[in-house]
């Protein structure tokens, strides 16, 4: 059996795979030579109407394997394609591709493609969101460790360090959003995009010809062309995109990371099914093996980025064809991993497991140490020296959490400001902050929002299977 990718076999979902498939691009560039064909024929050109009719009826039934065979001849896969549609439809044999260069077909289609991909990835987001806003509301106020140097530092709220995992993506949809929202069609531009072809075929007309630009990118669903392009749109439009999957990957390899950090300790754990097995040789072992997934497939596509960004930046002039080879294999796997991330974050955020004991007693067994910090501010306002008192505090931490209150309260400092702390102060929720407001503010006023503004630019159903 030949090596088969492991983005379509274990990790992107079937819809991003139909939607990178061949027989959609191909789908895609007959739609495109039937949107020249009626707008030229509208704007004046001589098309029988048995042309557009025949070509309309082979919009989905391509032979890919007959089209393969024009390929191994003609050494062109867009020739191959005409030459194929000619068979199928042989009225619109004469006016198939009239005007229009290959980047006509592959270009446009690829924006389609990238469009429709940003859009599911940004339905998938919205899913992770759902799922990680349900845990924080509910944990909104559960005291927890917060970490800096992964060194206990202050407490937070479990709910308050997923609103920080729910920012980065809600960063990341807005992004998308805007991609979405400024994307522009390459459009009719001809050869190295002057136009020049179709000068010649509407007798010098421009408004005509602008007119074509237009209908043929609002047939394929665009607002607004690129008012000049070389052959290609600028690859600096890839580079832009791979961006933002860029950013979505950075995203769910901080929430993994996070995530594999609390595992160890004991305090959230991915989901774990009844017969997962978490190691061939331990049989006790439970592996966060989803995150570490996670982390491995978005390291991937981080590295991707530079990829689209050499690409955009080693084009020659009007056009050169070094970026072909690497466009096929960067730009589909590169939306193809970021899906497959997503979906699995949804999976985890969904399945958390919080452990809710765990996290209380390493709360109880940090308190002493944090509660330092409001005794120094005590200290400091019954007239003692901050540095002073800082000094008193580090090398009393230093010896360990037990009785640290009471040792602080005998030192010659502490006494002779009459300051103590007291373990009845020790409450945990005291020292939390604004932590459970926070959340409570994102997910009212900060979430709702940007959900409709996903809910309307996102496919439905963005629910996917973690397969493996």
């Amino acid at each position: 059996m030949n090596w088969v990718s492991p983005l379509s076999t274990r990790y992107a979902s079937p819809a991003m795979q139909a939607l990178w498939g061949e027989r959609r691009r191909i789908g895609l560039w007959r739609r495109l030579w039937l949107a020249l064909m009626e707008g030229q024929r509208d704007l004046g050109l001589e098309i029988p109407e048995a042309a557009i009719a025949q070509l309309r009826a082979h919009l989905d039934d391509a032979d890919l394997d007959k089209a393969a065979e024009y390929e191994r001849r003609l050494r062109h896969d867009v020739m191959a394609h005409i030459h194929h549609l000619g068979d199928q439809a042989p009225a619109a044999r004469a006016y198939i591709h009239l005007g229009a260069t290959s980047a006509f077909v592959t270009d446009n289609t690829d924006l389609v493609l990238m469009r429709d991909a940003m859009r599911l990835l940004l339905g998938r987001i919205g899913a992770v969101l759902v799922a990680l806003g349900k845990q924080a509301r509910r944990y909104r106020a559960l005291p927890c460790l917060a970490y800096t140097h992964f060194q206990a530092a202050q407490l937070t709220t479990v709910g308050k360090r997923m609103t920080l995992w729910m920012q980065d993506f809600a960063l990341d949809a807005e992004e998308l959003l805007h991609r979405i929202a400024t994307l522009r069609f390459r459009g009719v531009k001809g050869t190295t995009g002057t136009q020049a072809s179709f000068m010649e075929l509407f007798d010098g007309d421009h408004a005509r010809i602008v007119e074509l630009d237009t209908r043929v990118a609002r047939a394929m669903g665009f607002d607004a062309v690129f008012p000049v392009t070389g052959q290609t749109y600028t690859r600096k439009i890839d580079a832009q995109i791979l961006a933002v999957l860029s950013g979505i990957a950075q995203s769910v390899a901080k929430f993994a990371t996070d995530l594999r950090l609390l595992q160890h300790e004991g305090e959230i754990l991915e989901p774990f099914e009844g017969e997962q097995v978490g190691s061939s040789a331990m049989p006790y072992k439970r592996n966060p093996m989803r995150a570490e997934r996670m982390t491995g497939l978005a390291r991937f596509v981080i590295e991707l980025e530079g990829n689209a960004a050499h690409t955009a930046a080693a084009q020659w002039l009007e056009r050169t064809l070094d970026d072909s080879a690497n466009r096929r294999l960067v730009i589909p796997e590169a939306f193809l991993a970021t899906d497959a991330i997503l979906v699995l974050a949804t999976n985890v955020a969904a399945g958390l497991e919080v452990r809710e004991d765990t996290i209380s007693s390493h709360v109880v067994g940090g308190m002493p140490f944090l509660a330092t910090e409001r005794l120094l501010m005590r200290g400091v306002k019954a007239g003692g020296d901050r540095q002073q008192l800082h000094e008193v505090i580090r090398g009393q931490s230093l010896e360990g959490s037990e009785n640290l209150l009471d040792r602080l309260a005998k030192t010659p400092e502490f006494k002779r400001l009459g300051v103590r702390a007291t373990a009845e102060e020790i409450d945990p929720a005291a020292y939390v902050g604004r932590a459970p407001q926070q959340v409570d503010d994102f997910l009212d006023r900060v979430l709702p929002d940007l959900m409709r503004s996903i809910k309307a630019a996102a496919p439905a159903g963005a629910a996917a299977e973690v397969r493996v």
